[in-house]
């Protein structure tokens, strides 16, 4: 930032903030998360001043920025919210749920203008004059919001007389050619005298006129004459407080040198007095040597008013600078510790690390034949190649790792929301925050899991009534629960609500004419709410009953290398566990050769390997093969005759079968040989060729080869049905 303050500077009006939208864009979806965060978390009970001035910092953050970059409507809207967040923590009015409602609604409103503007204004503006008015409302401590359709009027309104007479509190009048610039303030603005200096050159205030004139709404401001050297004095109209304007005028002026005092009008003599108090005429130089904490001499300009102390309300200005401070101390930090990077470029960095493993894999293979006694140093450098890429590759794929929190810190909002409309309570608790998955993974599950949780809050959780009655609490617990399970992350919805009906999902599956029968495993009836369009709800409501969620959570996830369980009991709950790869881009896997060509399985869904005797494979109805093993029998799938694989030996036959695993059932390949355990790069064979049934992938062996990755999911699938 101090690039752009020092940009800004030199450049004055002519200078363009829209290269730093989208830095504003991602702070402000920042501040918005946490606030949203911390107003769930929020004890109305006992609310505490830290917890209520971070959500304050959280909303003067973003109507600082928005204002800094012209957003308007949004820094109006989060000046109400700020407006109202100040009386909560100055303990004016009574924290009620109607305050926190109205603040995450703001919040929600906030998120949809910001986007707006960060898609160049596109569509219609959202109106927030019903959450001003009720912000308003609640502001003047009342619950009751008015029936009025006029804009509401401000929080606490200032007396008019002051501001008519404001001008009158000049020292002495400014000049006539020295009009205000900027915009007429709204009602209730403030009248400020704000003295910037000493400067080396006073002409550098100039950039602060500049400010007025190019942010809608912040107000106007005109020069008066100065009464001390090398300082500029102005005459300022606005409705901002004053860390909004310290925070302005920083990306011009060092804080310690912006004087901010409220426009009293005074007697000529009280102005002299309170000027000569201010700055002794024959000692400058104490007046430059000033520390910023010296609040009384900072802020003490103009703040003689009868009978008032020597320096009324000084600690308050000496403490919003402290407050000022601390939020950029501790931003400096962050900014020292991390980096934002596009995710093309992290993208294209996992891909050439992808290509060096692959060159790595075929130095290692080509050199397996080599004598070591004459290429010792040769191979030695492989060897420390070879762990040296495998520490890089582990290293840049963590970059695109992120914690589980991301994805469960959308949930407290919304099943605080769902709770209230379905008439039901719930606590939320969240296992495993830190467990981290790839980002793409990220983006993409987060959907499926909401349509878990959806679930569980409508169909698993009882109304509380119906909880105590059953010996519950009339709280439900909903637990979303993350770890690291092999190569692999379970991600599971669990809640103790009623569980899942047997008796009534075989019903609704016999309505559709499904194939089911009362002798079903349990595991199988679960798995049948997984059926297009299947739905146990009696009502179509807005939250679930159309039964268009469990068959998407189920594809989705599939099509992710994931594979989706359910336990249930009735009357005590119901757990779903969702396993997927901890990464799309390199995976573990185990390559199986089928004449003379090479697949690969990924290592997750292996479950055992073994050699098979012809006569142990035995032929049903349709030509289907079954094996047994260990008293289950098992589909067997013939990878030569799946891939129409061609035999250059006629004699050789497959004798190995590999068990893979999705969804809770197994099924037997066919194969010629195993060739090993390795990890490999995964490439998108869809987009570089077309869609192949029954593969997910390839990857590039260590002999240049390409090999494909089976999509075992849908493997278990073809062979079930």
């Amino acid at each position: 930032m101090a690039d752009l303050h020092q940009d800004s500077a030199n450049s004055g009006a002519d200078f363009d903030l829209s290269q730093f939208y989208q830095i504003f864009f991602e702070e402000a979806s920042e501040n918005l998360d946490q606030m949203e965060q911390m107003l769930l978390s929020l004890d109305l009970s006992a609310a505490n001043d830290e917890e209520l001035n971070g959500i304050f910092r959280c909303a003067h953050s973003i109507k600082g920025g928005a204002a800094t970059f012209g957003f308007s409507d949004v820094t109006e809207l989060t000046h109400r919210m700020e407006g109202l967040l100040d009386r909560l923590r100055r303990h004016e009015i009574t924290p009620i749920p109607e305050m926190v409602d109205v603040l995450l609604e703001s919040a929600d409103a906030s998120r949809s203008l910001l986007a707006r503007h960060q898609a160049g204004g596109e569509g219609e503006p959202l109106s927030t004059a019903d959450l001003v008015v009720r912000i308003e409302t609640l502001a003047q401590g009342l619950t009751a919001v008015p029936a009025v359709e006029a804009a509401p009027a401000p929080v606490a309104p200032r007396p008019a007389e002051p501001v008519a007479q404001a001008p009158a509190a000049a020292p002495v009048a400014a000049p006539a050619s020295a009009g205000p610039v900027g915009s007429e303030p709204p009602a209730g603005a403030r009248v400020l005298h704000i003295q910037i200096g000493p400067l080396e050159r006073p002409e550098m205030a100039d950039a602060i006129k500049d400010l007025f004139r190019d942010i809608p709404g912040l107000g106007s401001i005109e020069d008066l004459p100065a009464s001390q050297p090398k300082s500029r004095l102005f005459l300022v109209k606005t409705v901002s407080t004053d860390e909004d304007l310290l925070d302005l005028f920083a990306f011009h002026v060092a804080k310690e040198q912006v004087q901010i005092q409220a426009a009293v009008p005074l007697a000529p003599a009280q102005v002299e007095a309170a000027v000569a108090e201010a700055a002794p005429p024959h000692e400058p130089e104490a007046v430059q040597a000033v520390a910023p904490a010296s609040a009384e001499e900072v802020y003490g300009f103009f703040d003689g008013a009868p009978g008032a102390p020597e320096v009324p309300g000084g600690k308050a200005p000496a403490a919003a600078a402290a407050r000022s401070a601390a939020p950029k101390a501790a931003q400096a930090h962050m900014e020292s510790t991390s980096i934002r990077v596009d995710v093309k470029k992290v993208d294209q960095l996992i891909n050439l690390v992808g290509e060096l493993v692959i060159t790595q894999a075929m130095l290692a293979q080509n050199s397996r034949d080599l004598d070591p006694s004459v290429c010792q140093q040769l191979l030695a450098g492989l060897a420390d190649l070879d762990r040296n890429t495998r520490d890089l590759q582990e290293s840049v794929m963590s970059i695109r790792m992120i914690p589980m929190s991301t994805v469960f810190s959308r949930f407290p909002r919304m099943l605080r929301d769902l709770a209230g409309k379905l008439g039901k309570k719930i606590d939320l608790i969240t296992l495993g925050e830190a467990t981290e998955l790839d980002k793409g993974l990220v983006e993409k599950i987060t959907d499926p899991l909401t349509h878990l949780v959806r679930n569980s809050l409508d169909h698993g959780i009882e109304m509380p009534q119906d909880r105590l009655a059953a010996g519950k609490s009339e709280h439900g617990t909903l637990t979303l629960a993350a770890s690291h399970q092999g190569g692999s992350i379970v991600i599971e919805v669990r809640d103790d609500g009623r569980g899942m009906n047997r008796e009534k999902i075989l019903s609704k599956a016999r309505e559709r004419g499904m194939d089911v029968s009362d002798s079903m495993p349990d595991s199988e009836v679960w798995q049948l709410i997984f059926a297009p369009g299947f739905s146990t709800a009696d009502v179509v409501t807005d939250v679930s009953g159309r039964g268009v969620g469990m068959d998407v959570v189920k594809r989705n996830i599939t099509s992710l290398g994931g594979s989706v369980e359910i336990e249930s009991t009735a009357g005590v709950g119901m757990r779903v566990s969702v396993r997927l790869p901890l990464t799309l881009a390199i995976m573990d896997g185990m390559s199986v050769g089928v004449g003379e060509e090479v697949y690969i399985l990924p290592l997750s869904s292996v479950v055992e390997s073994f050699q098979v005797n012809p006569d142990d494979v035995n032929t049903v109805a349709n030509g289907t093969q079954l094996v047994k093993v260990r008293d289950e029998y098992m589909p067997v799938i013939a990878l030569e005759r799946m891939f129409n694989v061609p035999r250059t030996d006629e004699s050789q036959s497959s004798n190995i079968m590999v068990v893979i695993e999705s969804d809770g059932s197994r099924v037997a390949l066919l194969v010629d040989e195993l060739l090993g355990q390795h990890q490999v790069v995964v490439k998108n064979l869809e987009s570089n060729y077309r869609k192949v049934p029954n593969v997910s992938g390839a990857t590039i062996l260590g002999d240049g080869s390409v090999a494909l990755i089976l999509d075992t999911g849908a493997m278990v699938r073809r062979a079930r049905h």
